[in-house]
């Protein structure tokens, strides 16, 4: 059995800081692999049902947080906020301001790290983040920068893949097969209320809090990993590592995770419900 990487990436006290810096260049060089648009568009139910429970009104200012191709982005431009959308991949901005455009929505981009956001302090009625400031090397630098640009009152919404969802899962077969850096933690920790809770701890109060499900939906379980080693960057990334024996033998493990997962079994189809945690908070 593979062993449980969200555990293995919990940081005891008396380990030495990781190399953030280091984590943080591999991981800009994997999300700029590949081209994860073709993957993040199949999200877009993700943003808009974040934007609804954080009730976003016109002319209300958004911040979308490591934004990808802008789900969240146009979720809250559709509710005719006023949305800065932001990444530290170029490539996924242009691809988010080709969307705003085909739209009509006036929407601002910019490059950015989550970690040190180039905005004033208090300067947003809402931050948004859907699958995105969860991949941070650093969750505390993180978190102090959300709370730092979202005004007092003003509301965070977050959406997460779970430790025990099909994502989560995957991210562990992954680490089996290409360990993450020693100190690192698992981004999947953003999934669990207590991680959550500790990150924000008195200076939010939780509105929303709840789990709720993706669905990816796929001809196979060949198709999907075609489709994710080719596009989605972290695991273009990793089957790139791997030799060819181990990329086979990942290939085996997703395919079984995949095929365990299915509910549209019998139906020459493939549908994996894959949780994740939608949190909405105020800032205090």
């Amino acid at each position: 059995m593979p062993p449980d990487v969200d555990a293995m990436n919990a940081i005891p006290a008396d380990v030495p800081q990781f190399d953030s810096h280091g984590l943080k260049s591999r991981q800009h060089k994997a999300w700029s692999s590949g081209d994860y648009a073709v993957i993040g568009t199949t999200l877009q139910i993700v943003g808009e049902q974040l934007a609804e429970t954080c009730d976003i009104c016109w002319d209300e200012h958004v911040l979308d947080v490591a934004a990808g191709n802008g789900n969240a982005t146009l979720a809250a431009a559709r509710r005719g906020a006023v949305v800065t959308s932001t990444d530290y991949v170029t490539t996924l901005l242009d691809t988010g301001a080709e969307r705003a455009k085909a739209e009509r929505l006036d929407v601002q981009f910019r490059f950015a790290d989550a970690e040190a956001l180039p905005f004033h302090d208090a300067e947003f009625d809402v931050v948004l983040s859907t699958f995105g400031v969860m991949f941070t090397p650093d969750h505390e630098k993180a978190t102090a920068e959300i709370l730092r640009v979202c005004r007092p009152g003003g509301r965070i919404g977050l959406a997460s893949w779970t430790p025990d969802g099909f994502i989560g899962r995957l991210f562990k077969a992954i680490g089996w097969h290409l360990p993450p850096p020693p100190g690192s933690r698992a981004p999947s920790l953003w999934g669990t209320e207590a991680h959550v809770r500790a990150l924000f701890g008195l200076q939010a109060q939780f509105l929303s809090i709840q789990r709720r499900q993706f669905c990816f939906r796929y001809r196979s379980a060949a198709h999907f990993i075609e489709t994710f080693r080719t596009w989605y960057g972290p695991l273009h990334a990793v089957f790139k590592a791997l030799d060819n024996d181990k990329a086979i033998q990942l290939e085996r493990d997703l395919t079984a995770l995949l095929d365990e997962c299915n509910r549209a079994s019998g139906r020459h189809s493939l549908v994996v419900p894959s949780e994740y945690l939608e949190v909405v908070l105020a800032r205090r």
